[in-house]
Order: structure tokens, then C-alpha cells, then sequence
């Protein structure tokens, strides 16, 4: 029954709570809303029914029971790239349909975004997207499901919790070891011989943890994309890099002895703190925050950049242009001048470097005050978004 959906039909129809719209097969298979772009995909009735509430095969409509209004406004944005709430409905209410077509809180306006984010902390009321139905399970299927629940999930039982412990103890001893290393006291042959083998441990241990959640994850491709899981690929793959060097080239060797590259590989291992994050809410809301912000985070980029050209070109000519022979050195060029542009905008400044004239002085409280008003204005949205993030993960994981 793969012809389910008359793929050679150039025309369907969806019928949203009783009002009808049009679309073509190939416009369907590329529109941004996950409930539509797989109707195209289904091989089966229950597959079909899983996604729409009926259909008709002989008319190729299918039929949605959800709100009209709300489903017309999601096109909307979908014609013009803008995505507000509908008047007078209810912004949790809009937000359930988003998510049920499969559209998320970063595709609404600022304005909308506000909104929805108090909404949301004033009724503590939150949404999460369907989880794909599931046919029943067997023994085995149950089995790995509990496992990946035991590595993935460290609130999900005892087990998971003692994993994770464990887990977090080896990444707090390898982030102790990378500091020592560096320690004058810590380079002599014994200390070295010490931190090789509990370095050694601590590698076994992550190595060990990716490999068996990567054997019980449900889709593998899935597995290697999350962020996460790239972090610990980029915190292992070092060591054994370096070793690999080591056992080919020698453990004294000019490559060893002058080898920027090895230096390098070994520093990243202190992405391994970054697998915290697993573990700890904060630093998972903070990466939830980042990527639903990148947006005003760039805002925010381009803020600094322009104010920087401008108010180091200008510094550079005040304190230096304007005398060569006797102007201000820190100042020579709008490269130099940038590092105490940036300086000032984002902190009261470091002192090594600062203005000598009037104008220029003139010039360094203008960078201050306007650092101050250019940082503020994004970071109300990022604040909003940071408090949903919190509490969609705080209510996810329990």
C-alpha cells in the first residue's frame, strides 16, 4: 500500500477544522512543518492515521481537527517569513498548534516570544513536541531501552545516578591532572609516569561510555550529530592521536620535543569539562539558551563591530593622526586602538593602554556609556528565552 497518498497526484488538499487549503505534492515535501512534509513519506493507513485524524483517498484530502485560524496564520508565516499569535487567542493555546504542525518558540517574533515567555512562567504551564509512537516491545527491545535509559538519563534510577556520579568524578580527576601538569613541580619522570596512567584510566572510562551509549542508541546517525556527543568525540580523539605520534615518532624525538601540534591536542582535552553538562541542568540551559538565541547573539556581534570600527578609527586619529611626531603610541594604529575599544565597552578597562587628550578622554566616555546601552539591548530577549530554557529542561527531566 505504498500509493497511499496518490504520489501522482499533482494536487492536496488539507482540511484544518473545517477550512480547506490547497497545495502541490512537491511544495508539501519541502514546507518547514514536520506533520506535513511526512505525509508524502507514509506507506501505510495506520502510518496515515498516526499523522492526520481522516482522509479521503478519491479527493486526496486529508483532515485535521485542530484550529483553522490558527493553522492560517502558521501559512501566513510560511508565505512571508513572519509568525505571530492570532488576536484573541490564548498564546498557550497558538503555541500547542506550532508545536503540533512543528514549529517551535524561536519561529515567533520577538514581541510574541515575550509574550509566550511569560506566559509560560506565570502558568509554568510548557510544551514539548510529540515523541514518535512506538509499537509494543519486546524483551530485548525493553532491555536496551533500559540501558539507554541508565546511560543517557542519570535522574532514571539508581543505577543511572551512581553511573553518572561515577562519570562525574573522572572528569573532575582528568581536569585536576591537566592543571598539575602544567605546574613546574609536576614534570619530572615519576609525576609523568603518574599522570600518563591516570590519564590513561580516565580515557578508558569516557572511551568505554560513548561506545556503549552509541551500541544502544535508537538511531545511530542521530547519535553523532547531538552536540554533546561531538564534545566527547573532540575530548577523546586527541589522546589517542598524541599516543599514535608518540609510538610512531618516539617518546624523545625532535617531532615530540618540538611538536606545537601534540601540545595543542593534548590542551583540548579540557573540553572534557564540557561533559558536565550531561549532568548538570545549568550548563544544558545555557546551551539551550545559545541556540535558540544564536539570532540576537549575532545582534549583539554586530553591535561591538560596528561601534568598535568606529570608535577606534576615531581614537586613533585623536590621540595619534593628529600629531605623528608626538601622539600617543598605544594608538598608532586602529588595530591597537581596537583592543582598547573592545576593553571599554565590555569592562572598565585594563589601564595598559588609555587616552591622553581631551578629545580623546571625551571620546573613551562616549565608548563606556554607549558598551553599556549597546549590551543591555539584547540581553533582556536572551534573559526571557534563558528562564523558558531552564524551565522546559527542569520540568523535562522530572
Amino acid at each position: 500500500e505504498r500509493d497511499t497518498m496518490k504520489l501522482g497526484s499533482s494536487l492536496c488538499i488539507l482540511n484544518v477544522g473545517g477550512r480547506r487549503f490547497s497545495f502541490s505534492m512537491e511544495l508539501m515535501k519541502r514546507l518547514p512543518l514536520s506533520r506535513l512534509s511526512k505525509l508524502h513519506r507514509c506507506g501505510s493507513e495506520s502510518e496515515l492515521l498516526e499523522l492526520c485524524d481522516d482522509y479521503d483517498l478519491d479527493r486526496n484530502e486529508f483532515f485535521f481537527d485542530r484550529h483553522s485560524e490558527a493553522f492560517s496564520f502558521i501559512m501566513l508565516y510560511l508565505q512571508h517569513g513572519k509568525l505571530r499569535f492570532v488576536p484573541h487567542m490564548c498564546e498557550l493555546s497558538f503555541y500547542n498548534e506550532m508545536l503540533y504542525w512543528g514549529l517551535e518558540s524561536a519561529d515567533l517574533q520577538p514581541c510574541c516570544q515575550r509574550r509566550l515567555d511569560d506566559r509560560l512562567s506565570d502558568c509554568f504551564v510548557h510544551f514539548f513536541p510529540e515523541e514518535e509512537p512506538r509499537g509494543p516491545e519486546e524483551p530485548r527491545s525493553r532491555w536496551m531501552e533500559r540501558v539507554r535509559l541508565t546511560l543517557e538519563e542519570p535522574t532514571s534510577s539508581l543505577a543511572a545516578q551512581i553511573l553518572a556520579s561515577v562519570s562525574v568524578v573522572f572528569v573532575v580527576v582528568s581536569m585536576v591532572m591537566l592543571c598539575a601538569s602544567t605546574l613546574p613541580d609536576w614534570k619530572t619522570a615519576e609525576t609523568l609516569d603518574q599522570h600518563r596512567i591516570i590519564e590513561t584510566v580516565c580515557i578508558s572510562w569516557f572511551t568505554a561510555e560513548c561506545m556503549f551509549r552509541f551500541l544502544v542508541a535508537r538511531d545511530k546517525c542521530e547519535f553523532v550529530r547531538r552536540p554533546l556527543n561531538i564534545i566527547d568525540l573532540l575530548a577523546i580523539t586527541p589522546y589517542y592521536v598524541s599516543v599514535t605520534v608518540t609510538t610512531l615518532t618516539g617518546e624523545n624525538s625532535q617531532l615530540q620535543r618540538a611538536g606545537v601540534t601534540l601540545r595543542v591536542l593534548r590542551i583540548m582535552r579540557i573540553f572534557w569539562v564540557i561533559k558536565l553538562a550531561r549532568h548538570f541542568l545549568g550548563l544544558q540551559t545555557l546551551g539551550l539558551t545559545l541556540r535558540r538565541c544564536y539570532r540576537e547573539m549575532m545582534m549583539l556581534l554586530v553591535f561591538i563591530c560596528v561601534a568598535m570600527a568606529i570608535f577606534s578609527a576615531l581614537a586613533q586619529l585623536l590621540e595619534h593622526g593628529l600629531d605623528l611626531e608626538a601622539g600617543n603610541q598605544d594608538y598608532a594604529s586602529i588595530p591597537a586602538a581596537c583592543w582598547w575599544v573592545i576593553i571599554s565597552m565590555t569592562t572598565v578597562g585594563y589601564g595598559d593602554m588609555y587616552p591622553v587628550t581631551v578629545a580623546g578622554r571625551v571620546l573613551g566616555g562616549l565608548c563606556v556609556v554607549s558598551g553599556i546601552v549597546l549590551l543591555a539591548l539584547p540581553i533582556t530577549f536572551i534573559y526571557h528565552s534563558f528562564v523558558q530554557c531552564y524551565h522546559e529542561l527542569k520540568v523535562r527531566s522530572a
